[in-house]
């Protein structure tokens, strides 16, 4: 059904003259008339009645009013629930443990007013195909992967580079340790078996264990990141590496330790993706409040990122 016809129809009605509705509408009295007259076709019914005094109502036209009032309010409804700064900003975060999630309620802490849709999606083709269909206005990624390259519609802003700490048990060598070179790590096994084929994650990972002679066994279940407190507590030999934000739970009495890792301090690199056309006003609060924290948090010393990874931070050469 045609709107503005719709729309013309409650003009007159409200105005009870074709000539004064046309005034409200900025259009001719011709224009009014044609319109009306075309819903009128499309329902096959008269709905105005012209008189001396103007236009009246038939029953039809009665009988049609408030339908064609909710019709156009469905229709504004409609409108703002995807108009710029109405609407929810609608975010991937990767995992709701991760370190994005953090930004995300550090940001809405400094805006409450913000509305935030949260949502998860696997890998960086999803999320890309997401940001270019409009169906998020954002997501978190380390880029780019060997190999690939970022679509000139879409913008990438590095705003963290989030120091990996190791996790392990109470026996493992490195428990007591205050902090960890990567090199010394020569030899641990690490045990990752949430390392997805073909993610970013993984890139990341590969990279970091050619650069410093490690050994990173993805092999076992893979049941998410839950069980891995359960392994680790209970063996001196595995590890696994977790980001500095990234928040894991475990019992008191599972004792695991979290180790920093310095000399050079391993950072895996976070970018807010988005589509470069994106006019939501949150978006941009968003991205300059990332901006601002990143400037503020800086991982200590040294820092190693693979050399396609974009930073927040210059890269200077890190000697494994």
């Amino acid at each position: 059904m045609d709107l503005t016809a719709v729309r013309t129809f409650v003009a007159v009605a409200d105005a009870g003259r074709f000539q004064d509705a046309a005034t409200d509408l900025a259009v001719t009295q011709q224009a009014v008339s044609k319109r009306v007259a075309a819903l009128e076709k499309a329902l096959g019914t008269r709905l105005f009645t012209r008189t001396a005094r103007g236009a009246r109502l038939t029953v039809d036209g009665q009988a049609f009013l408030p339908h064609a009032r909710e019709l156009l309010r469905a229709a504004e409804r409609a409108a703002a629930s995807v108009r710029p700064g109405r609407r929810a900003l609608r975010v991937d975060v990767i995992g709701r443990k991760l370190a994005p999630s953090g930004l995300l309620r550090d940001f809405l802490r400094a805006h409450p007013d913000t509305a935030l849709d949260v949502v998860t999606l696997y890998d960086a083709d999803a999320a890309m195909a997401a940001l270019r269909a409009g169906t998020v206005d954002a997501s978190f990624r380390a880029v780019l992967q060997p190999g690939r390259n970022l679509p000139d519609d879409i913008a990438a802003v590095p705003v963290l580079d989030e120091p990996l700490h190791l996790l392990t048990g109470p026996a493992h060598p490195f428990a007591d340790a205050r902090a960890v070179r990567p090199a010394d790590l020569a030899g641990h096994p690490i045990w990752m078996p949430e390392l997805g084929s073909g993610t970013e994650w993984a890139a990341y990972y590969t990279d970091l264990a050619a650069a410093f002679g490690l050994t990173i066994d993805v092999i076992g279940p893979h049941f998410g990141t839950e069980p891995l407190p359960d392994v680790l507590a209970e063996s001196p030999t595995l590890t696994t590496f977790v980001g500095e934000l990234t928040r894991v739970l475990w019992p008191a009495d599972y004792d695991l330790r979290r180790i920093p890792l310095r000399h050079p301090v391993p950072a895996y690199p976070h970018c807010l993706l988005h589509h470069r056309d994106n006019p939501h006003p949150a978006l941009a609060a968003l991205r300059d409040h990332l901006l601002r924290s990143a400037r503020a948090r800086r991982a200590p010393g040294e820092i190693w990122t693979p050399p396609w990874a974009r930073r927040t931070t210059p890269a200077t050469p890190a000697t494994p």
